[in-house]
């Protein structure tokens, strides 16, 4: 069992795996990420391929684009030695953002066997549009947060101010990627990606935003604006999947307003402390490598976002540090979304 980071470049996780290759089998090797032992993210097959009612409309067709969020409230606390030679593109993206985006795009899987889902995986990642040096500065922004105040902490410290970081470290803490898959189901559909340290609230969460429905036969109405549905998947603090659709408000004349249905793990299963480990470590000591990353997955997320490792290491970063803590991240990343008409869901 391995855990990740699983190298931290494309080179070494090629070295990486060619050493461990020597000496055992694919199938004895278990790369851990405790994010898919958490019942929401393995929920999420579940979700889609066992309800006759999301699937048909889960394509480029209905959807408009999906956001991708994992927030922390916390610094690097005392990993400062590591997390200054990583930053949160290396930390985070390859495997926990990725693990949960190839969950949400894949196509579905022959069986639940190990290779059949691993196979569907690789397949998202493998179709992911590279991302070339020049549309780096268009499509990835990087942040480090600066000092500040967070509601669930109080006044925090800066980046450059923690023990064992550099007082001109030029490492980011935050990261936003847009990314796009060229296959049938999600060509033209981008997918947004952010992650960052020292954020408002520490929340993960899957965004599904569908297109909005034509808007002609309200026009001669007191109703001027159709807001886009969207599916929440929430996985972190609370796990729950809410759908959001307009209802005509009770009264006279025609007005609308947004509700939401709402299922919580909690009300219908209980609840118990767990961190992933648990089930993934059962899941090894039983052989099923159904929830552990293969060879190929892991050099193919370092492929993805090699391009932007290499220009990020070439440019230094301009005014660093770029967004206070307690905040959402720099205002590049808003501007991300803006350039496409549509902006990041407030995370309440």
């Amino acid at each position: 069992i391995i855990e990740k980071p699983f190298g931290r470049d494309l080179d070494s996780a090629r070295e990486l795996n060619a050493a461990i290759g020597e000496v055992l089998g694919e199938d004895q090797i278990y790369r851990i990420d405790h994010y898919l032992g958490k019942e929401t993210v393995q929920n999420i097959l579940v979700f889609r391929f066992a309800n006759g009612i999301f699937e048909p409309i889960w394509n480029r067709f209905y959807i408009d684009h999906v956001q991708i969020t994992v927030a922390e409230t916390v610094g690097v606390e005392t990993r400062g030695r590591y997390y200054d030679r990583a930053g949160a593109l290396r930390d985070m993206v390859p495997n926990h953002l990725f693990q949960l985006l190839s969950l949400v795009a894949m196509e579905p899987p022959n069986s639940f066997g190990a290779d059949a889902v691993r196979d569907e995986k690789a397949k998202i990642l493998q179709a992911i549009q590279p991302v070339g040096q020049e549309q780096v500065l268009h499509r990835a922004v990087r942040g480090q947060y600066g000092p500040g105040e967070i509601e669930e902490v109080g006044p925090v410290r800066g980046y450059r101010e923690e023990p064992e970081v550099g007082p001109d470290s030029a490492t980011e803490t935050y990261t936003a990627l847009k990314l796009m898959i060229d296959n049938w189901r999600w060509a033209d559909i981008p997918f947004y990606l952010r992650t960052g340290k020292r954020m408002p609230r520490r929340v993960t969460e899957i965004a599904i935003q569908f297109k909005r429905a034509p808007y002609v036969l309200f026009r001669d109405t007191p109703v001027h604006h159709l807001p886009p549905n969207q599916l929440l998947i929430r996985i972190a603090p609370e796990e729950s999947i809410s759908l959001r659709f307009g209802a005509k408000v009770p009264g006279p004349g025609l007005r609308m307003g947004n509700v939401e249905m709402d299922f919580a793990y909690a009300d219908y299963f209980g609840s118990s402390p767990a961190t992933g480990y648990e089930t993934l470590l059962y899941d090894a000591m039983n052989g099923d490598a159904t929830l552990f990353q293969r060879a190929d997955s892991v050099e193919l997320g370092w492929s993805v976002i090699q391009p932007i490792l290499d220009v990020w290491g070439a440019l230094t970063p301009r005014g660093f540090p770029n967004y206070a803590a307690g905040t959402w991240g720099p205002w590049e990343a808003d501007e991300l979304l803006a350039r496409d008409g549509r902006a990041w869901r407030k995370c309440e």
